[in-house]
């Protein structure tokens, strides 16, 4: 992997994609000029908020501490700006590092703020808000019977906390539906970043975070899925739904993972020439095997990045739903003894230089999440119809016959892919261009 800069800085390896339950990640330390100009209104306003703030000390109701006073209004600026814009306090600060390490407590629930509501983004594969059933775009209106809305993200978050083995009862409104009530366990989140199975002679990768154990774990999975099928992979399905990001180091190494050449992501900040590039390495993973990419509204930040370098490169076909669309990059600046504050300092763009922010990544060919049920009365074929004549088949083929129509019914009962309609599209495809390929190789 390859960074060029229009600056003398590096890009970011760290830098934040989402909150995960109020975890978040942390990248680079950029400094900000004061313009000529600015300073004596820069000092009239500052002489006002110091006079606002002796008034709330001296006249309000009831006392308030300074600390207080002055969080608040630092979260009430930063929180003005955009939703993952914050601060966070010196304990929320130790929190925020866990993630990384890919081991944390918690419910397993990424969140974003939207228009004041805590908005899911995710839940995490095998978490306990994943077992609850929590959907991406559900809107969580309040945590122990006790309204969360119009309160910060941090707020929301520290509510959602508790140790390990308490319950908690969220209210969630999910689309136009009556909000309902889930009581979820809270558990120790350890998150297996990367998960693989093999189709026949199809590899199936699902990463559901962006963490410091993907790359490893993506490799490792490759390798395993070439040998379980005897060196006869015919292509890979690279499962981002739901994926609500992570790292930014480990996006651009995954997408290094499947490309040869050219420019995987770029960062534009406020300046014009605060533009930063990463570029991948000569090397595929899959030695040019043929990839499809799952998305949908549930994949945001890294795996954007990762679904838009393998689109505009025409590395992959994307198929799903159009994703989260978050093309911001927060970065966590620390301040030493008073914790952090997490500010958004740039946009994502893809190669073609189209901004993910509030767009998301449209896949090339469009399945909506459906659900596949068998019916309850087959097609009618010939040997359906009255007097038809007998088949030429002997007994064992017959025999035979029977217990090919028997296997999927068996099947079904372990393999996701008969019950998951975008996966099963991915496999359709795949299979279908290996048929092509056969075709044309046999001509």
């Amino acid at each position: 992997m390859l960074f060029k800069s229009v600056k003398n800085g590096a890009l970011a390896s760290l830098a934040l994609i989402t909150v995960i339950a109020g975890i978040a990640t942390f990248g680079d330390i950029r400094t900000t000029t004061a313009r000529p100009g600015d300073s004596d209104e820069t000092y009239r306003q500052l002489t006002l908020f110091g006079d606002v703030f002796q008034r709330v000390r001296a006249d309000y109701v009831e006392s308030v501490t300074d600390k207080d006073l002055i969080e608040a209004a630092i979260n009430g600026m930063l929180t003005s700006l955009d939703p993952h814009s914050t601060y966070l306090p010196d304990d929320n600060f130790k929190k925020v590092q866990q993630q990384t390490s890919g081991k944390f407590g918690g419910l397993g629930i990424e969140v974003t703020m939207e228009n004041g509501f805590l908005k899911v983004v995710s839940p995490i594969d095998d978490t306990p808000a994943f077992a609850a059933g929590l959907q991406p775009e559900d809107v969580i209106l309040s945590v122990d019977d006790e309204s969360i809305v119009g309160i910060t993200l941090s707020e929301a978050v520290e509510k959602l906390r508790g140790p390990v083995g308490s319950q908690v009862r969220i209210s969630v409104q999910r689309a136009e539906d009556e909000p309902f009530e889930v009581s979820i366990i809270r558990d120790e989140i350890k998150i297996r970043s990367v998960r693989s199975r093999l189709y026949e002679n199809i590899g199936y990768v699902r990463i559901t975070t962006f963490s410091e154990q993907t790359t490893p774990g993506l490799n490792k999975a490759i390798k395993d899925l070439t040998e379980e099928s005897g060196d006869k992979l015919t292509g890979i399905i690279l499962d981002l739904r739901n994926n609500p990001g992570g790292l930014l180091s480990e996006a651009i190494k995954v997408s290094d993972a499947f490309l040869e050449r050219g420019e995987i992501v770029s960062t534009r900040g406020r300046e014009n020439s605060d533009i930063q590039h990463a570029y991948a390495r000569p090397g595929d993973i899959t030695g040019g095997l043929p990839v499809v990419v799952l998305i949908n509204s549930g994949s945001a930040s890294a795996s954007e990045i990762v679904a838009g370098a393998l689109k505009d490169h025409r590395r992959a076909i994307l198929m799903g739903t159009r994703s989260f669309g978050k093309g911001s990059v927060q970065t966590i600046m620390p301040m030493p003894g008073h914790g952090a504050i997490r500010l958004t300092t740039a946009r994502y763009y893809t190669p073609s230089g189209v901004s993910i922010q509030a767009k998301g990544i449209e896949p090339d060919i469009e399945v909506a999440l459906a659900r596949i049920e068998e019916l309850d009365q087959g097609p009618v074929r010939e040997e359906d119809l009255r007097g038809a004549l007998d088949g030429s088949n002997d007994n064992a083929d017959t025999e035979q016959a029977d217990k090919k129509e028997d296997a999927p019914e068996k099947a079904a009962q372990t393999d996701p892919s008969k019950i998951d309609y975008q996966l099963a599209r991915a496999l359709d495809l795949l299979r279908g261009l290996t048929i092509f390929n056969n075709l044309n190789l046999n001509s």
